[in-house]
């Protein structure tokens, strides 16, 4: 299957990215001191079915995966990186929620990922989200035609450690369509100049995923999917769906 998609298939996809997009917001609305993972989930799943999309997390099942996800979306808590299980986990104050969601609308797929403080934040927490989003800026800005992977991977990577942070070893964004991992890999750090070429209608999901420290090791939990930072640190994780086009990149997956 091409990596490349048409203008007519990049509006599809942008009518997916805003059904993520919607239920990430509806989803950060509701969050709150006592609400449980499992709340956030049902919520998710009903804003998805509204819109007429399905959920592409639920039961996804890769290769590595010694399970099928068993949510609609990902709620990542404090430590836990990515892939956290929706649970009955009640949020506490101060507690930091990285939500991802995924989403099919006529077969094409958007994707996207927020972070942010279940109530009191803690400056050190919010510093990082802001890290944390301000990669995902970088790398989106880099996402222009001419451009090289490497080039995207060190606007993100880059400046995130510069400023200390560590960058979950091993993960990073990916191509995306009509399915939701695809070609070609994104990393989030990477040397300038290297990799493929950006191209008019390549299709990305960029992703970072920043720890407290200079760390980038992980461990999975025995649920065989959460990955939780391995110095213990807490975690934040940005995403978006972008298009590259000949006018700049285009984000697919905003309200």
């Amino acid at each position: 299957m091409s990596m490349i998609k048409t203008p007519e298939q990049i509006a599809l996809m942008r009518e997916a990215g805003r059904v993520v997009a919607n239920t990430l917001a509806a989803v950060r609305e509701a969050a709150g001191v006592g609400v449980t993972l499992r709340d956030l989930d049902a919520l998710a799943a009903e804003t998805i079915a509204t819109a007429g999309a399905t959920p592409a997390f639920l039961d996804y099942h890769p290769r590595w995966a010694a399970v099928p996800f068993p949510g609609v979306i990902c709620t990542s808590v404090n430590d836990a990186v990515v892939h956290g299980i929706p649970d009955g986990y009640k949020l506490q104050d101060g507690d930091l929620l990285s939500v991802d969601c995924g989403a099919f609308l006529e077969g094409w797929c958007g994707d996207a990922a927020v972070s942010f403080i279940v109530g009191t934040p803690d400056p050190v927490d919010q510093a990082l989200i802001d890290a944390t989003d301000a990669a995902l800026a970088r790398g989106i800005e880099a996402a222009r035609i001419g451009n090289k992977m490497g080039d995207l991977a060190y606007a993100i990577g880059g400046a995130a450690r510069r400023a200390g942070y560590g960058l979950l070893a091993d993960h990073g964004g990916h191509g995306i369509g009509r399915t939701m991992h695809a070609e070609p890999p994104v990393p989030n750090d990477g040397r300038p100049g290297r990799g493929i070429k950006l191209t008019d209608g390549l299709v990305i999901a960029i992703e970072p995923m920043l720890i407290l420290g200079r760390k980038d090791d992980y461990y999975q939990d025995d649920d065989g999917w959460t990955l939780r930072s391995a110095n213990g640190g807490r975690a934040a994780h940005s995403e978006h769906t972008v298009a590259i086009t000949a006018d700049g990149p285009l984000i697919l997956t905003l309200p």
